[in-house]
């Protein structure tokens, strides 16, 4: 009884035994077996999917390069990108700048324009310039990049153009070979013989640098209005009659000993806008 046992306990371990090495032994055999044979065509096809299955590091590893490679082609894509806007950026401010310079052009062509037809309006003989530059230390100066080279000479009048209108801008005060430097009206310097257009009163216009340009001289009782139109008179030695110069902005309040009139006035051409200006060259004696 216990002999039979024995034996059946022996063949329950010998067939657990060989069913525990089996699997093993069969793996390794058919490993070397592929290890054998020819990497050629099936073969190594399913040698490439055993290994893929069995071997943990090669699913690991396999993992491992298909997101490296998905990384690696997510940035090319993100760098891609980056370039594709720092182009569109780089092209939208240089249409910008095209923008900016056609409506500069566009402009400087209008103001051109209505210098030229000043040119036809009035018989002055004159030539046109731009402004070169701008005194840093004396605001109500500019420098013209036309000189007497030009046939511009000192004490040559200056004007511009705004809104349709021509405006007395300025005087010549110095003349290179190239260039000329312009006293504008606002400065404290400059003076003009003037009229006003109703009453006909003429004065003195004079720049008072920051606070507004006045006329003294006026009669007293002269009857003043404001928004009436201001000319340079015949009576200037430097300016030819007729030329625009503002309206009246203000009359200041007579007083006791108050002698004369001070009348403020509002310039026709805003000074600061000015580019280009008309040189007369034509200089009254």
């Amino acid at each position: 009884m216990n002999t039979s046992k024995h034996v059946t306990s022996f063949k329950r371990y010998s067939g657990h035994y060989r069913r525990r090495y089996l699997l093993p032994v069969g793996f390794l055999l058919a490993s070397l077996l592929l290890m054998i044979l020819p990497l050629e065509g099936f073969i190594s096809s399913v040698k490439a999917v055993l290994a893929y299955v069995f071997i943990p590091q090669i699913r690991v590893a396999h993992s491992v390069v298909q997101y490296g490679q998905g990384v690696s082609q997510t940035v090319q894509e993100l760098l891609h990108t980056h370039q594709e806007n720092e182009q569109l950026i780089q092209e939208v401010q240089a249409a910008r700048l095209l923008s900016a310079q056609a409506q500069e052009v566009f402009a400087e062509n209008e103001r051109l324009t209505q210098l030229l037809q000043l040119k036809t309006v009035h018989p002055w003989k004159g030539i046109w310039a731009k402004v070169a530059y701008r005194e840093p230390t004396q605001w109500n100066a500019v420098t013209l990049d036309k000189g007497s080279a030009d046939g511009i000479t000192p004490r040559s009048a200056v004007i511009a153009m705004q809104d349709g209108k021509e405006g007395l801008a300025g005087v010549v005060v110095e003349v290179t070979e190239n260039t000329s430097k312009v006293l504008l009206l606002r400065d404290e310097d400059f003076s003009a013989a003037v009229r006003l257009s109703s009453s006909g009163a003429e004065g003195l216009l004079s720049g008072d640098g920051p606070r507004p340009v006045q006329i003294k001289y006026i009669a007293l009782l002269t009857p003043v209005e404001k928004g009436e139109e201001v000319f340079t008179s015949s009576s200037s030695s430097v300016f030819p009659a007729g030329i625009l110069v503002g309206k009246v902005s203000n009359v200041r309040e007579k007083d006791a000993f108050q002698t004369a009139l001070t009348v403020e006035v509002s310039p026709q051409i805003y000074l600061p806008s000015v580019r280009e200006v008309f040189v007369i060259l034509e200089r009254k004696n």
